[in-house]
């Protein structure tokens, strides 16, 4: 089976500066896949390079088999990308944000597509409302309507469900999982949210200095750090500390205890 996503020995150095250290990953079609690690782990600057906003320093990235680095226009209009901290143009309304990006990618229908995607992301009565002007959670779903305006066979969220409420949060989560299983469309997320990953994610990736540290499914990865949480191993990892023999009685004592009160309060 070829790879949707399939990244070979990625580098990339910014001067003196190494940001991405020989990462490889592969993710196959209707996978959902997240890309975890600390500030300045290099996640954006991995995720830049996966869309071609950035040429690696050295390694490939072949998306839907093709080489991004030479034959990138043949997949970006079945990609798309979401973040809540790229803003849209503030003086243009959501309704006209987001067409311009309906005419950008040459979506059939375009009005149908953005009245589907406002009424399912709560945002109609927003249409005509400059996105300067929306709240925090607003400018998330807005940004999410952007990323969904193609149908794109790949991709790509940072923090999806960032300044959402719980509510909304838990919402927009059924939504992608609903949308992966209508489209069979491949995924990768980068969140801080460990409960959201691991309701989300089949597979994920640790991202320490620029390096991947560590990758498995959830389940897995719970077993191996001998944690109750995937904070826990988020954590463990983010300190450097490996295996479930690496940690001392103490350290075990205390994920068992923050797992037990974590359930407790729900």
């Amino acid at each position: 089976m070829t790879a949707v996503i399939d990244a070979t020995n990625l580098m990339k150095v910014f001067g003196d500066v190494v940001a991405v250290d020989n990462v490889s990953l592969r993710i196959d079609e209707g996978q959902t896949v997240a890309l975890l690690g600390g500030n300045g782990a290099g996640k954006t600057t991995t995720i830049s390079m996966l869309l071609g906003l950035l040429l690696p320093t050295t390694g490939q990235v072949r998306i839907l088999g093709h080489d991004l680095r030479t034959e990138r226009y043949k997949v970006l209009a079945r990609m798309n990308f979401s973040s809540p901290y790229v803003e849209l143009p503030h003086r243009l309304t959501v309704a006209q944000n987001l067409r311009v990006y309906a005419d950008l990618y040459g979506v059939r229908a375009p009005a149908e597509r953005i009245k589907e995607l406002t009424e399912n992301l709560d945002l109609t009565a927003y249409l005509d409302r400059p996105s300067g002007k929306l709240s925090a959670g607003q400018k998330t779903r807005l940004a999410l309507a952007k990323s969904l305006i193609n149908r794109p066979a790949v991709l790509l969220l940072d923090e999806p469900t960032a300044s959402l409420d719980p509510d909304t949060g838990d919402w927009v989560r059924a939504y992608l999982e609903r949308y992966r299983r209508e489209t069979n469309a491949t995924m990768l997320i980068a969140s801080h949210n460990m409960a959201e990953v691991e309701r989300l994610c089949d597979d994920v990736l640790m991202m320490r200095a620029g390096r991947i540290v560590d990758q498995g499914a959830p389940g897995d990865l719970l077993a191996r750090f001998g944690r109750q949480t995937l904070e826990d191993v988020f954590l463990d990892i983010a300190r450097e500390r490996r295996e479930t023999k690496d940690l001392t009685a103490d350290d075990q004592a205390e994920g068992a205890v923050n797992g037990a009160a974590r359930t407790d309060e729900h």
